[in-house]
């Protein structure tokens, strides 16, 4: 019943995206995530926990009560379409594309996508933002809540978005969160870890091998044979090159499909960002070039139907199995 669940609710979200009409179930974990915190906070890594704690059995329990209610009271048949409902809010691929999309012609509303700051970047910095969030929430809002919804069905994949919402809003290192926020930080690292790879590979393995010749630097109007060789690299080149520059990140899992959609679009992500006022220093990924155009955006968006026919491909092989 999984991948049955799973295809028709990627499908479901890929076409319509958010229902603007409920409000979201993210939403409302945020909203206990922000209740809990004014009545409970302490600079202590126990109170964290026990937010956390907390938080994920509610959820736990509200989904799999769900599933049982509609297993008494429904047809086998309505219960696959309205757990499929439900359990599109987990994915977020229609949403993630159409904004990260906009940014091409509204740049100013990188300010949405990122937590970096924003207000002196410049239009190649907006670019590189818009595909770092496009590659990392890949993995959180795509691979991740399907891989779970796969492994643990409805419960499953609400609770990875309760530990994803979690990590978002408490999961920083700085003065009020170290502590209270580290559990949560933490279980997210165990959570993202096999989805964030497998996102990684996906990206490198269904972007086109290109000779971006237009995007290289040279002095010369010909383009040698050697030259537009290295940019044909073959997809286990680049996968080891992913691994080996990914793990580089702060981050235990955020880096490989960042580095991904650098080796994979010829650019450069990463670098030294702002983050509260302070720059922060982070690993460089790829090895192309620095000036980020709205023509790679468009080129890492080109990913999508490619990502799209090979998911419903792979859950359409799962349920008739």
């Amino acid at each position: 019943m999984y991948p049955l669940l799973g295809l028709i609710a990627y499908i479901i979200d890929h076409i319509f995206g958010e229902f603007r009409f409920i409000r979201h179930p993210v939403i409302m974990m945020g909203d206990y995530i922000k209740w809990f915190e004014q009545k409970f906070y302490a600079n202590s890594i126990l109170r964290g926990v026990l937010l956390t704690l907390s938080l994920l059995a509610l959820v736990y329990a509200l989904s799999y009560g769900f599933m049982v209610f509609l297993s008494e009271l429904t047809p086998p048949d309505l219960q696959v379409w309205i757990a499929s409902i439900i359990a599109s809010t987990t994915i977020a691929s229609k949403m993630l594309f159409d904004s990260v999309k906009e940014i091409i012609t509204e740049p100013k509303k990188i300010a949405y996508l990122v937590s970096r700051d924003t207000q002196s970047l410049s239009p190649s910095d907006i670019n590189k933002a818009a595909i770092e969030t496009y590659a990392e929430n890949l993995s959180d809002g795509v691979i991740a809540p399907l891989f779970y919804l796969l492994l643990f069905g409805l419960p499953g994949a609400f609770v990875y978005k309760a530990i994803n919402t979690l990590d978002s809003m408490v999961g920083y290192r700085n003065k009020r969160y170290e502590k209270f926020g580290k559990f949560s930080a933490r279980l997210d690292d165990v959570a993202n870890f096999i989805p964030a790879r497998i996102t990684a590979v996906l990206i490198v393995l269904l972007t086109p091998k290109r000779a971006d010749v237009e995007s290289t630097p040279t002095n010369n109007k010909s383009i040698t044979k050697q030259h537009i060789h290295s940019h044909l690299t073959p997809h286990s080149s680049l996968l080891t090159k992913v691994f080996r520059n990914g793990k580089l990140h702060k981050s235990p899992n955020a880096g490989y499909p960042i580095s991904a959609a650098a080796y994979a679009l010829g650019i450069r992500l990463g670098g030294p960002t702002s983050y509260f006022g302070k720059i922060v220093p982070k690993t460089y990924f790829g090895e192309g070039r620095e000036n980020i155009t709205t023509q790679d955006i468009e080129n890492a968006l080109k990913l999508q139907p490619r990502l799209a026919i090979v998911i419903i491909l792979l859950l359409i092989t799962g349920a008739l199995i």
